[in-house]
């Protein structure tokens, strides 16, 4: 009933960044308000947008480059 399908290797690597931007977001609240915090942020919205590009989720897509521009403006205040 269920179509058995692999993963693409843009998928797989996609997914995998996924996982490690969705750590940093975990860990990233922890940091702030120092500069690393800042950063981790960034490049958890970094890392996440791949994964959510490639399953076409358009509305987090749009939720990271929100996460990448607020932290980017932060960071260069």
């Amino acid at each position: 009933m269920v179509k058995e399908r692999k993963l693409s290797p843009t998928e797989r690597l996609a997914n995998r960044l996924g996982y490690m931007g969705t750590g940093f977001f975990v860990t990233a609240p922890h940091m702030l308000p120092d500069t690393p915090g800042i950063v981790i942020y960034f490049l958890a919205g970094l890392f996440c947008t791949p994964q959510v590009w490639v399953a076409k989720q358009w509305n987090l897509v749009i939720v990271n480059l929100n996460v990448m521009i607020a932290y980017a403006l932060l960071f260069f205040k």
